[in-house]
């Protein structure tokens, strides 16, 4: 399979229909519910936020196609992105036998690789989260959410209200081993302060709709032994392919950080997956990686972070090639106020294969692609 036709395939599996539906119409939705709302107590938590990022991506290599190669989100190259506006209104539950909710609306470019299969359609809008929660009294609380909610896989994370990455670009660790997000019910309980559990049952990796007749299932458990120290493992389990009920998928996930202190902070993440009868000749296949994160706070208002990862994709069906691609990524942040960041980065992509595209090779055909690419980004966002 070529790049070209797995660029493809990313937007091909995560494309949804043009709806009509804007942004406007949601904060008229949102304040016509709190005009009407009875439970003064309620409308009183009920919160709005956003989020908003924009970003510059160059592609050393200077690939004619301009797209880079096994990137997530940032996959155009020389190209100014209007990345994603997100829209959040939640009111969340907070103590036993309350109700709560959040809705997360984005727009922007980020939707296009985001989207649910089967809910909407269309090119640059779509709903990140929308769940419905309840906190059943038992014990200390057994909340539980059902609806569309983010992956609880991966070190890093769509980018938004709640928190963003370190570096501006995704790591292949993130784009190739794990889901983005699911729908379906999660429970979660904690186990006093060092110890919390969760158990999710959905449609599958990224369908809004089901498209086969068995469930995913989904676990957490995440530990705090040590103050400074937090590790969670995850799992999931279950038939992703249409109307393939027997041929299982399944990714151990494991997550780690530790603070050394204020000024310094590390993290690794591990993803070890497989896919029953995805290879060649219907074998297994699997794939595995290892990334590790260092983040330096040299003041308050600047900081530099480091990422290293490999990932082995052993029968190509992840990114559509046998291989192992390896990168490092450094990132300086500066924070002039407390909402607005300011980010650059330097990134180095390699493969033990020649995948990547190469100006130079598109227009003699005689030279092969290139076994690496280096990338500039520069990044800026809000919050508020």
């Amino acid at each position: 399979m070529s790049l070209s036709m797995v660029n493809k395939h990313i937007s091909k599996r995560c494309s949804m229909k043009r709806i009509t539906m804007t942004i406007p119409l949601i904060l008229f939705l949102f304040f016509a519910t709190r005009a009407g709302a009875q439970d003064a107590a309620w409308y009183e938590r009920v919160e709005m936020n956003g989020f908003l990022s924009t970003s510059f991506t160059y592609n050393l290599n200077t690939p004619a196609t301009m797209e880079n190669g096994y990137r997530i989100f940032d996959q155009h190259h020389n190209s100014f992105a209007f990345d994603v506006f997100q829209l959040v209104v939640r009111s969340e539950a907070e103590k036993a036998g309350e109700a709560g909710f959040r809705f997360d609306m984005i727009t922007g470019a980020l939707p296009q690789y985001t989207a649910s299969s089967g809910l909407f359609g269309g090119q640059n809008i779509d709903v990140l989260q929308g769940y419905v929660s309840y906190i059943v009294p038992v014990g200390s609380g057994l909340q539980v959410d059902a609806g569309k909610f983010l992956t609880h896989m991966g070190y890093e994370l769509i980018e938004g209200y709640d928190g963003w990455n370190d570096n501006i670009s995704r790591s292949f660790l993130f784009g190739y081993a794990i889901p983005f997000a699911h729908t379906g019910v999660r429970a979660s309980y904690g186990f006093g302060d060092a110890v919390s559990a969760m158990l999710m049952v959905a449609n599958g990796w990224d369908n809004a709709v089901e498209n086969n007749t068995n469930k995913t299932v989904g676990g957490q458990l995440a530990i705090t032994p040590v103050e400074p120290l937090f590790i969670a493992v995850n799992g999931i389990y279950g038939a992703e392919g249409d109307a393939n009920n027997s041929d299982n998928t399944s990714v151990v996930d494991v997550v780690a950080t530790y603070a050394l202190s204020d000024l310094l902070s590390i993290g690794v993440n591990a993803d070890f997956g497989s896919a029953a009868g995805a290879a060649a000749e219907g074998e297994d296949a699997s794939w595995s990686g290892f990334a590790g994160y260092v983040r330096l706070n040299v003041s308050d208002a600047f900081s530099l972070s480091l990422r290293a990862e490999q990932f082995d994709d052993a029968d190509g069906v992840r990114t559509g090639t046998v291989q192992k691609l390896t990168e490092f990524t450094i990132t300086p942040e500066y924070r002039p106020t407390d909402r607005l960041i300011l980010r650059a980065e330097f990134r180095m992509d390699s493969s033990d294969e020649a995948v990547f595209e190469d100006g130079a090779s598109y227009d003699d055909p005689m030279l092969e692609n290139a076994d690496s690419q280096n990338t500039i980004g520069l990044n800026m966002l809000i919050t508020f």
